[in-house]
């Protein structure tokens, strides 16, 4: 039986890493794609739409369609599903004014969001606080002011989550900042601007993973495409993201294939981009190293 809403917290509380697939760039978003998807091999779904299409009727019926298709083979109501924010965080004034897209992709039931291009800790708290309800204080005071979310999307999102609205009011919060949340909050620092204040970004309470973003931070450095293999200043960059990560005990989110996912593992990366074709062959391999179901 599940013991959360949210099978990727449940496994990083577990301390077992976690995979997910997904297009970064677009995705078949309706009814009947969510019922295909309810079983997936994938500890979560990541939804594209940094670069994909805004589409919050196809993420709606998506949603409903996993629900539909449900529970899943670990006993979840659905699996995870987190979407990339098309806003990217370069300024509060930017998060503040696109606050509408955190409020909307949650109303529609998803269990996390990405910011891309996190590039201050200002745009990530900014960030934090539009997910979050205002009855929740955590961190209130200590690097967050209270939170912004209204009230009235629980209605939609709840029945997604299998819960009442009361309780998707309480539960629907960052993790690990709160114990009992069920939201995931990565961010990616993918550009120079990013990777020069990464420790304060990342030292911003509510974030729960953090990758470096290759293609974009290559791209920041002068390159068209992940050079390989990477030159000094990108494997610099990487390491000072992940070394960021674990100081303030963040997962590290990175790529692995069937040949590389064991070390990966070896190193501390927890969360892991498997959603290329090896994707399932990648997670069964990772998942045999450490002797975890994929249930």
């Amino acid at each position: 039986m599940a013991r959360r809403i949210n099978r990727a917290i449940e496994k990083l509380t577990l301390q077992q890493p976690i995979y997910y697939t997904g297009d970064h760039i677009s995705h078949h978003l309706n009814y009947e794609a969510g019922i295909k998807d309810s079983n997936t091999w994938a500890d979560y779904i990541n939804i594209g739409m940094e670069h994909g299409v805004l589409d919050g009727n196809g993420l709606d019926a998506y949603m409903r369609g996993l629900k539909k298709g449900g529970p899943t083979g670990s006993g979840h109501t659905t699996p995870t599903v987190i979407a990339e924010l098309p806003a990217p965080g370069n300024s509060r004034a930017n998060i503040m004014a696109n606050a509408w897209q955190i409020t909307q992709l949650l109303a529609r039931g998803i269990h996390g969001l990405v910011l891309c291009h996190a590039e201050n800790a200002e745009s990530v708290q900014a960030f934090v606080e539009c997910v979050r309800y205002p009855i929740h204080k955590s961190g209130v005071g200590k690097g967050l002011l209270k939170g912004r979310r209204g009230s009235a999307g629980q209605y939609s999102a709840a029945p997604i989550w299998g819960i009442s609205p009361a309780d998707y009011v309480e539960v629907a919060d960052p993790w690990p900042l709160n114990p009992n949340g069920e939201l995931l909050l990565g961010v990616k620092i993918e550009n120079q601007t990013a990777l020069a204040n990464v420790e304060s970004t990342l030292a911003v309470p509510g974030i729960s993973f953090a990758e470096w973003g290759p293609g974009d931070m290559s791209m920041s450095f002068g390159y068209t495409e992940i050079p390989d293999p990477l030159p000094p200043a990108l494997l610099t960059a990487r390491q000072r993201v992940f070394d960021a990560c674990r100081a303030n005990n963040i997962h590290f989110l990175e790529h692995a294939s069937p040949d590389t996912v064991v070390d990966k593992i070896e190193e501390g990366i927890t969360i892991i981009s498997a959603a290329d074709e090896e994707g399932e062959k990648t997670a069964s391999i990772g998942r045999a190293h450490l002797d975890t179901s994929p249930n």
